[in-house]
């Protein structure tokens, strides 16, 4: 049996949703390939797999890998129409009738390791009952075609969510382009190779706006930490000096989590870290915040969303707006960087409330830890968010766009559009001509604080300031200290 396992996005990381699951099928005896699209697209020999391929398997672990993936579907199946279609990880549930309408046939979420095995191995028995040589690529003849196809409509894996407790297998990273050729820790002029891993998946928190929740629940599973050390220790021999923890909250499992970190710093007490913990949870367990950072954390990243106390309510965040300023005091007190993710453009944003935040993260000393990205996320809300519960939501929604793997909703103010618009332009800008550097993350706050305020004097009825430099210049911000000394990757994160 050929599983062909393809990632189309995964933050810049190696991806941890194909090394993972390469494991568990090469023990059921599977021959696997792995094709990560971001880095390689479809070269000759990815081509290849493909045709050859008895079962093709799409990750889809966030929104951008989704609609990554419908758009290189006409590709694999003009390459190999017959072998079985497969979606799996934590968006392909959520989109489960689209996917199926573009050709699906089994779909997979929550803990799905156990489910691709499963999948190959009654594939494969069906095969040979039927007197089959493996390789959809192999098979001649219209009459033994028809026969195949009407084998991979019958149900094979009924199962979509699996929350079951699994014995993980130390990935299997073989088959993957080097990690040099990914995302990269950018730390005082360095630049550092950057492996990624997974200590935990789900979360126990249910947060209305997280696409995690539908699909886990409240619920968090471990991988074992024997599993994980050894898949740091690999990393660290194809030469990542720094390791990204994937898990959406690390502090899920504080005591799992924390073992980890020590046995790390004991076996490469050189090595350095990042993690994402929530809000909550930072304030929780702030006496640990310096056991971090002794074990080689260098930042963390935390979803803070917006600083309306209202909205973050309504989002079900469990923090406030001073929770997080208390968050940031307390990493400067520790001495650990604070890298904050933001949604500033959701339903109920007006141009006052985007300038205020700006305002406040620029008096808080952020700008340089934000990656610019951040401050032009919009609100997507995908089938079966908790969001759909909320009255003020619906009210603004007008239908689920399936292409688009969100409903639409629309601001109360046009003017925050035409915001979104011009903050999304300036922050997407890319090397400017002449092989000049990108501008700096401070340059970049400058000119959106710059457009917000034109947007705010035009809301308010002044006379609006002209665009370009004179605006900019009239809202110059005094400079930050240098990026440098603000640990950082290389790829920006967006979801």
């Amino acid at each position: 049996m050929k599983v062909v396992l393809i990632s189309t996005y995964e933050l810049g990381r190696q991806p941890f949703g194909l090394a993972s699951p390469a494991a568990w099928l090469r023990e059921a005896g599977a021959e696997v390939g792995c094709l990560d699209l971001s880095r390689t697209g479809f070269s000759e020999s990815a081509e290849a797999a493909v045709r050859a391929a008895d079962v093709i398997a799409f990750y889809l672990p966030m929104h951008t890998a989704t609609r990554l993936a419908i758009e290189a579907l006409p590709r694999v199946r003009s390459l190999n129409s017959m072998a079985h279609l497969c979606f799996y990880g934590l968006y392909a549930p959520l989109n489960e009738a689209y996917l199926r309408r573009l050709g699906a046939q089994t779909i997979l979420g929550g803990e799905f390791e156990e489910g691709l095995v499963a999948l190959a191995g009654k594939l494969g028995a069906r095969s040979d009952a039927a007197g089959n040589q493996p390789g959809a690529g192999d098979l001649a003849g219209k009459g033994e075609e028809k026969r195949r196809r009407d084998s991979q409509d019958e149900p094979v894996i009924s199962p979509v969510i699996s929350m079951a407790r699994q014995r993980f297998r130390v990935p299997e990273r073989s088959g993957l382009p080097d990690l040099k050729h990914y995302a990269r820790l950018e730390i005082d002029g360095e630049r550092r190779v950057t492996g990624y891993t997974e200590a935990t998946r789900g979360c126990k928190h249910l947060c209305r706006h997280c696409p995690i929740v539908p699909v886990y629940e409240g619920r968090f599973r471990i991988v074992q930490r024997e599993v994980v050390l050894a898949d740091i220790g690999q990393q660290v021999q194809a030469g990542a000096a720094h390791i990204t923890f994937g898990d959406p909250d690390f502090f899920n499992g504080v005591g799992h989590s924390l073992a980890i970190v020590e046995a790390l710093h004991r076996e490469h007490p050189g090595l350095t870290y990042d993690v994402t913990i929530k809000i909550e949870h930072l304030l929780k367990y702030a006496h640990l915040l310096k056991r971090l950072r002794e074990t080689g954390c260098l930042f963390v990243t935390t979803a803070v969303e917006c600083l309306d106390d209202r909205v973050l309510g309504l989002f079900g965040k469990g923090h406030t707006r001073d929770d997080f300023v208390r968050v940031v005091e307390l990493f400067r007190e520790v001495g650990l960087a604070l890298s904050p993710t933001f949604i500033p453009f959701h339903p109920w944003t007006t141009v006052e409330s985007y300038c205020e935040m700006l305002e406040a993260l620029w008096a808080l000393g952020l700008a340089e830890s934000i990656a610019p990205v951040q401050l032009a996320v919009r609100l997507l809300i995908p089938a079966r968010s908790r969001l759909l519960e909320l009255p003020e939501i619906r009210e603004r929604l007008s239908g689920l766009k399936e292409h688009e793997l969100s409903y639409r909703w629309s601001y109360a103010d046009a003017a925050v559009e035409r915001l979104y618009a011009s903050v999304r332009c300036i922050v997407g800008e890319e090397r400017v001509a002449g092989g000049k550097s990108k501008p700096s993350r401070s340059e970049i706050f400058s000119r959106v604080w710059a457009e917000t305020a034109r947007a705010r004097r035009k809301a308010d009825g002044s006379q609006p300031l002209p665009k370009g430099k004179e605006a900019a210049d009239h809202f110059a911000l005094e400079a930050l200290p240098a990026r440098a000394c603000i640990p950082y990757l290389n790829e920006p994160w967006f979801c």
